[in-house]
């Protein structure tokens, strides 16, 4: 038989065991919580969280405001140079709905902390007629012109202007993260597809 001195080291040794055992499922679990718990050591947290702009939404604002400050300039010349009752109330129409949008898409960007284009910034491709952008030539044929002749040159060259912001709002739709931009970029694209096709029936009876 064990003596009692053996007896006393055994049952040392399992007491010994045992609050090994807890602590080791002690640490393992306070590790298990930090992983799941807070969110800055998990990997997930590199990800932009729903709904916060990312980089397509930077670029549909900073790409849209020059675009629409040039609408609204081609716009404000046809209550002096349209002959058309139809293509001074158009011209009205958009100035009316993207001066507004051009102050929101502004205060997005200083939101962001990113720069807004400065006045006279064709931005990207437009200072070559890119995305639906006029040229410099185009702007200074459309200053010249009174009459039909402006009517007609308003008209080809809105189309072709609306176009280019319709794809780009497109591209935002596609793109996005930003709830308000994704709306805005929805409200353009219908807003100024039914423009279009009430510019192609103006062309047409001319």
């Amino acid at each position: 038989m064990p003596d009692k001195r053996s007896l006393t080291l055994r049952a040392a040794a399992l007491l010994a065991t045992g609050a090994a055992a807890l602590a080791l499922t002690a640490c393992g679990g306070g590790r298990s919580h930090d992983a799941a718990g807070h969110g800055g050591h998990s990997p997930a947290t590199a990800t932009v969280s729903p709904g916060q702009p990312n980089a397509a939404d930077v670029a549909f604002a900073t790409g849209m405001i020059p675009h629409h400050r040039q609408a609204v300039e081609m716009a404000g010349l046809a209550p002096d140079r349209a002959a058309s009752a139809e293509v001074k109330r158009l011209a009205a129409e958009i100035e009316k709905a993207q001066d507004p949008e051009i102050t929101t898409l502004s205060g997005w960007l200083g939101s962001w902390g990113e720069d807004v284009p400065a006045e006279g910034a064709a931005g990207g491709h437009a200072a070559h007629g890119g995305g639906g952008m006029m040229s410099a030539e185009d702007m200074a044929s459309l200053r010249e012109a009174s009459g039909p002749a402006f009517d007609e040159a308003f008209l080809r060259m809105m189309i072709e202007h609306h176009e280019g912001a319709v794809a780009m709002a497109g591209t935002e739709r596609a793109d996005g993260s930003y709830p308000p931009a994704r709306r805005m970029a929805a409200d353009i694209i219908d807003a100024q597809s039914s423009e279009i096709a009430r510019m192609k029936d103006l062309l047409g009876r001319n």
